[in-house]
């Protein structure tokens, strides 16, 4: 988004009464990164609440980003780094900084993350390779780290005396005053890797690191990852103008995860410390966070079967373990990061064992003080505690799971306090000293805007608020932009499910109209928001389709017994509940039954494929991207979490599996995947492509040379979203 000042869009729609409206093309999609909504992210607020800084795009391209600063006194945005002036020429990166940015979802180049240092004298970050380092009131950045190698998650030390990254598979430190580099690790090398996460935590886990400093700066807690008994695959990457052989270890579902040790290394003395684990290898290590006592770190064990989770502390000194907390459940278990260490010695955490995502307090000994939050609503996640006053900021859904809004809970009285005003979906970034935060908000007819707020939530300043003026690239075509109906319906058996429904351009509900539904239905996600949507979905209404999701038993935000039908039976109740949106939809006298079309992405393309063999006589065609044929070829962490393994569990896979149902395709279906994707490996597609094959089942295909499992790159996404788009105007007859 451009950063100057805007009106409320709320006034968008009353300017389509007075502009020349356009219908929205694909190509118009991907021209600005003011349009597309890629070009601003990373926004914090610097430690002394001075500045806001964040990435944004070049106006020239989007997937080219450099690192800005907003004043907030004097209201000035000013440039701080352009990416080009600092590293020119092609940008390569090492195949692990590829993967990390593909398991963090980070697209783009150039200056694509930063750090503040934690007294706000310094920034840190990563380009071309390197690690650049900024002193503020200097003029210029300097390459702090310039070697032939890679060097990987870099960070500030807790007092910014020190850098610390990982080359080689290794642990390293820089003192930034000396320049003096300490390397800590000496045994990485092969399947052994000192202080990163391993694949599964990464894409997983969301824990995308491998080391962690304690407050003082005198230790590092590190894991020592042995991937030698994961299997190793040999996968081909196809490119356009080559064809590679990667190997890759893969922990498929059922098969040998890492074996992993838990180290904490003295910065001066060198020495290492082990911590006990245990026996059993096969467990994983999803968490660790040091106390507010340098010399206790704690960790989260986790069974391998993720019904049970401990929260142990080890004490660096004795090196002794011992037990704060433990769950367990019967089907699984969520991880989060809500654990907060206080001052005083108490502690903050999260649970679901009410049914729903809560905040705990509990005594430094783990003995349970009291609940903070209670309901028939989740909590998103901490966004920020101020130990002065005793009060928690937090994001949730209380007033409706169709919403996020920012909230405060007293530690002391209990007392809640809604934040945030306006209705729809707010982002929160706190200030270092709780005074203020960063909002960034959106709602089904509200863009998204950034806006400074104090901690009462009072409007300070806007940092971008999306005024659709003239020189706006939505001006011309806001005018016929179609908003949503978010509502909901009940199924067969009395469940309530939220949808959101697109009526096509130019609407009259004495014709009869094609529908797309558009989907994802899998686990921890949410497709049904009071939020800005992707173009993707009003580019098909506008094309004359109405296009309906619908979150399905299984999805996130509505208590974990809505998330437990998934357990043992992924494949079964997203289908039926897809199939009673269909249904919904027939009962709307517009749509043309014989004219509805499913279309999603990963999970998507899975309930896709599901839809199309399970139910052909609601699915009349499909698009299936980069989907998962079969769970037995996903990994081990996220498919075991919900269908326990293959031996064990051997029906459940033969059942969540598409290959019992594939002969059974009637309508249309065009499968597309990326022929480099290394998250579901593009053998899930092949092994269908065959069956289907042998069986004179006709199907088209559509694979991606050199493309990962997002498929990304502009003009890529311009082809996808056309080819869509085409495909089912093709069998649903329309003629543009």
């Amino acid at each position: 988004m451009r950063f100057k000042l805007l009106l409320s869009c709320l006034l968008i729609f009353a300017y389509a009464t007075s502009i020349n409206a356009k219908k929205l093309t694909v190509e118009r999609m991907f021209s600005s990164p003011s349009l597309t909504g890629a070009s601003v992210r990373g926004l914090k607020i610097s430690p002394d609440g001075s500045r806001v800084t964040f990435l944004k795009g070049k106006d020239t391209d989007y997937e080219r980003m450099d690192l800005w600063e907003y004043n907030i006194a004097s209201g000035k945005t000013r440039l701080l780094f352009d990416s080009d002036d600092l590293h020119s020429g092609k940008e390569v990166l090492s195949d692990e900084e590829k993967a990390r940015r593909e398991r963090m979802r980070l697209s783009g180049t150039g200056i694509v993350s930063y750090q503040w240092s934690s007294d706000g004298k310094a920034l840190l970050f990563p380009l071309g390779g390197d690690i650049y380092y900024y002193k503020v009131g200097n003029k210029k950045a300097r390459k702090i780290i310039n070697t032939p190698e890679f060097e990987t998650d870099s960070k500030f030390s807790p007092k910014g005396n020190f850098i610390s990254f990982i080359r080689d598979q290794n642990l390293f430190i820089l003192q930034i005053e000396t320049g003096n580099e300490t390397q800590l690790t000496q045994d990485g090398k092969g399947p052994i890797k000192n202080g990163m996460a391993e694949f599964v935590a990464q894409e997983e886990m969301d824990r995308m690191t491998g080391y962690w400093w304690s407050d003082d700066e005198s230790k590092i807690a590190f894991t020592r990852v042995d991937e030698s008994p994961v299997e190793e695959v040999t996968r081909t990457e196809i490119y356009a103008e080559e064809v590679k052989s990667v190997t890759q270890r893969y922990p498929f579902a059922g098969k040998a995860n890492v074996e992993i040790a838990l180290g904490v290394i003295g910065i001066d003395s060198k020495i290492v410390r082990w911590v006990d684990l245990g026996k059993n290898k096969d467990h994983y290590l999803p968490r660790v966070k040091w106390t507010k006592n340098n010399s206790k770190l704690s960790y989260q064990w986790q069974s391998r079967d993720q019904k049970h989770l401990v929260l142990n502390e080890f004490d660096w000194q004795s090196q002794n373990n011992k037990t704060l907390l433990e769950e367990k459940s019967k089907t699984w278990l969520n991880l989060h990061s809500d654990l907060r260490f206080l001052k005083d010695g108490k502690m903050i955490w999260a649970s679901e064992k009410d049914g729903y995502k809560h905040l705990y307090l509990h005594q430094a000994d783990g003995k349970l003080i009291k609940q903070l939050t209670s309901g028939k609503w989740v909590v998103n996640s901490i966004v920020n505690i101020d130990e002065d006053i005793g009060v928690i900021y937090f994001t949730g859904r209380k007033e409706t799971p169709l919403e996020r809004h920012l909230y405060s809970v007293s530690m002391k009285t209990g007392k809640l306090n809604k934040i945030t005003k306006r209705s729809g979906f707010h982002t929160i970034t706190f200030s270092k000293d709780s005074k203020s935060y960063i909002d960034r908000y959106s709602s089904i007819t509200t863009p998204p805007q950034v806006s400074l707020h104090d901690v009462a939530g009072n409007h300070l300043t806007w940092l971008s608020e999306n005024k659709i003026d003239k020189a706006h690239p939505l001006f011309d075509y806001i005018g016929d932009f179609i908003e949503p109906e978010l509502a909901t319906f009940q199924t067969e058996d009395k469940t309530t499910l939220y949808y959101r429904l697109y009526k096509p351009a130019d609407f009259d509900p004495k014709k009869k109209y094609p529908a797309l539904v558009y989907l994802y239905s899998g686990p921890r996600a949410q497709m049904v928001t009071n939020s800005w949507q992707r173009y993707f979905v009003q580019y098909m209404a506008q094309q004359g389709y109405a296009v309906f999701t619908v979150d399905n038993r299984g999805s996130n935000y509505r208590g974990k017994k809505f998330e437990d039908h998934l357990y043992r039976a992924m494949g079964d109740i997203e289908v039926k509940d897809q199939v009673n949106g269909v249904k919904f939809l027939h009962s709307l006298s517009w749509i043309d039954r014989d004219k509805i079309g499913v279309h999603g992405h990963s999970y998507g393309g899975y309930v896709t494929l599901m839809a199309m063999f399970k139910s052909p006589e609601y699915f009349k065609a499909g698009v299936s991207g980069a989907p998962v044929t079969d769970w037995a070829l996903y990994d081990t962490h996220y498919t075991e979490r919900y269908m326990g393994t293959p031996e064990n569990d051997s029906k459940a896979y033969e059942d969540s599996s598409v290959f019992p149902y594939a002969t059974q395709l009637v309508g249309p279906l065009l499968i597309y995947h990326g022929m480099a994707d290394d998250n579901v490996l593009f053998k899930n597609s092949t092994k269908l492509y065959k069956v289907l094959q042998d069986n004179n089942i006709q199907f088209m295909t559509m694979d991606y040379p050199g493309k990962k499992h997002s498929i990304r790159g502009k003009k890529t996404q311009m082809h996808r979203l056309n080819m869509i788009r085409g495909f089912f105007d093709l069998h649903f007859g329309i003629k543009r």
